[in-house]
This record gives C-alpha cells, sequence and structure tokens, in this order.
C-alpha cells in the first residue's frame, strides 16, 4: 500500500512539473475593450471628426487630447493624433472587429489622403500595428515614425510560447513605398503580415544610452490568406544565439541596422534601443516585445489591403 502511494505521488509530481501554465498577458489582450477617440481634424484639410481607437478600458475621449494608455493597458497602437505645424491629422488602421461572441484586433494596410487647400495633395501608406509600449503623442513629424513608439515593458520571465488566435486577407500584389513626399514606389518581393515576441535585457550608461542583450527570439511571418481563424497558435521562443539554430530565419537577428526601435531612458528621453549582442541562454530578461503588424518592412511601405486579425494574446509556461 505505502508502494503505491509513493508512486501515485511521483506520478502526480511528474504531471504537476510538466503541465503548461497559460497566463494573459494584460487584462487587455483578449481585444474586448477599446477607448474610442472622436478628433477633429484642422479645416485646412477637411475639418471632418474622426474615430481613432486604442486598446483599454471601454470609454470615449472627445477632442485632440494625446493619449497615454489608460486602466493598465500594456498596448500601444499605430493609431495616432498627429499636430504638425498646429494643423491636427489622425491616421486609424487598428479597429475592433467580432470574434466569435467577443472583439478582436483588426490590423489593416492602406492610404492615409492628405489634400489641403487644393495644394497639398499626397497619400502616405499606412500599416495597422499594435505592441506592448506606448505611442508618444502628438506626432509632430513624419521622419522616423520608430522613435514615436516607446517599445517592450518591464518583465522578468522566461515563457515558452506566445500564444494567439489570428487570421490573415493577403491581397497580392506589389509592395509600395509611399511616405506622401516624392513618388510612390512599387518595390521587388512580397510582403508579409507577422508576430514577434522579443525578451531583452536593458541597462542605461551614465550618458542616457539604452543598451540590450538579446534573451528570447520568437518570429513568424504569414504570407497567404487563411480560410478561417486559426486558434490558440503558438509561437515558440528560442533563448540565446539561435543564428545557428535550425528554426532561424534572418528575419529573426538582432535589431541594430533597418529597424531600430525605441524606450524612454531614466531621463524621460526617447533614445535608441541599441541590441547589441545574443545573452546567454539562461539569462534572465527585464523587457518583454510583442507586436503583430500588418506589414514586415520599413515605415510607409506595404500592400494595400492586407488584413490582419489578431486575438487572446497569452504566454504559455
Amino acid at each position: 500500500m505505502k508502494r503505491l502511494l509513493f508512486i501515485t505521488a511521483l506520478a502526480t509530481g511528474i504531471l504537476m512539473a510538466n503541465a503548461e501554465i497559460v497566463l494573459p498577458i494584460d487584462n487587455f489582450g483578449n481585444f474586448d475593450h477599446w477607448v474610442t477617440r472622436n478628433i477633429k481634424e484642422s479645416k485646412i484639410i477637411g475639418g471632418k471628426e474622426k474615430v481613432v481607437y486604442e486598446i483599454g478600458p471601454t470609454t470615449t475621449i472627445k477632442g485632440d487630447k494625446p493619449y497615454t494608455n489608460m486602466g493598465g493597458s500594456k498596448w500601444g497602437t499605430s493609431n495616432v493624433l498627429a499636430k504638425v505645424a498646429g494643423v491636427v491629422k489622425t491616421s486609424c488602421t487598428v479597429t475592433p472587429d467580432t470574434h466569435g461572441s467577443g472583439k478582436c484586433a483588426k490590423l489593416s494596410t492602406i492610404y492615409e489622403h492628405v489634400k489641403a487647400l487644393g495644394i497639398i495633395n499626397m497619400d502616405v501608406l499606412a500599416s495597422g500595428s499594435i505592441f506592448l509600449g506606448q505611442m508618444m503623442e502628438p506626432v509632430s513629424s513624419t521622419k522616423n515614425p520608430y522613435s514615436k513608439m516607446n517599445m517592450g515593458i518591464p518583465f522578468k520571465k522566461r515563457p515558452k510560447f506566445l500564444q494567439f488566435d489570428y487570421k490573415l486577407h493577403h491581397p497580392g500584389g506589389s509592395i509600395i513605398y509611399s511616405s506622401g513626399f516624392g513618388k510612390k514606389k512599387t518595390l521587388p518581393g512580397k510582403d508579409y503580415a507577422e508576430v514577434f515576441i522579443l525578451l531583452q535585457r536593458r541597462w542605461e550608461d551614465a550618458d542616457g544610452n539604452i543598451h540590450a542583450a538579446r534573451v528570447g527570439t520568437g518570429r513568424e511571418r504569414y504570407g497567404s490568406s487563411t480560410a478561417n481563424w486559426v486558434n490558440n497558435h503558438r509561437i515558440e521562443i528560442l533563448y540565446g544565439d539561435i543564428t545557428k539554430h535550425p528554426k532561424y530565419k534572418s528575419y529573426m537577428n538582432l535589431l541594430n541596422s533597418d529597424v531600430v526601435y525605441y524606450a524612454k531612458n531614466s531621463r524621460g528621453k526617447m533614445v535608441k534601443i541599441q541590441e547589441e549582442q545574443w545573452d546567454d541562454p539562461d539569462a534572465t530578461p527585464t523587457h518583454l516585445i510583442v507586436m503583430a503588424s500588418a506589414a514586415c518592412g520599413k515605415a510607409y511601405t506595404g500592400t494595400v489591403g492586407m488584413t490582419l486579425w489578431v486575438d487572446n494574446f497569452e504566454l504559455v509556461y
């Protein structure tokens, strides 16, 4: 009898040790609650009232007020309030949509058309994205959009997977670059939607520069439309230097060349995150980055009509 009890206890302990724990990133990663912002643009560009959405507690804000994350939400979006030379302009590429009995986030690649008294007439390509962090409003220029994104949140755990639901409409067609200045350009290749999770160990030097080592990496790109929702999809998180790992892709490399993200330092200044090295595979991170996007290239680049729906972001331990 004692032997049986011992074996049962041992087996139960092994099962418990191997049991998965699935936890939401925060209370808003199921995208059932949204902040609605009603913003009137300047008369010089039409003076229309536009609706802009943020991921946070259900509420409505009226007026061109800079937004900061509300209710404990850790999610920023590519939706922005811009004030350039006194002109109020908005962009809304992330909107709520339905998924089952709840809501989800719909990320779209669109043209933002800007026309001012017949003098300025331009299209700016904008791709929807959501990320852990904060968009720093109001945006005062179109230069270096990444410098307006306070990317990542404090985090010290080591999850195994990022889990979420997604659906993709890929319209095909060309990759377009259109910043509103100069002619639109058609670029070679094919665009992809993407979702990624990065774990970093960051530190700040005496001059306020932020340095980072990459602790964990999970990144996927999606180039074909899905027939239906793909539920409980998982991206595995690989730890340490993964450049020799069979699952490594070039777009999983360190962020220190074409795309460099920014964060607010201890002095309140937005500075580059200088991701300089791969960390030890057993290292403890200090920050977590999660991002989903309806494009995978540089700013103002994408395929118009690309639409990515995402829902229920969770971490699996």
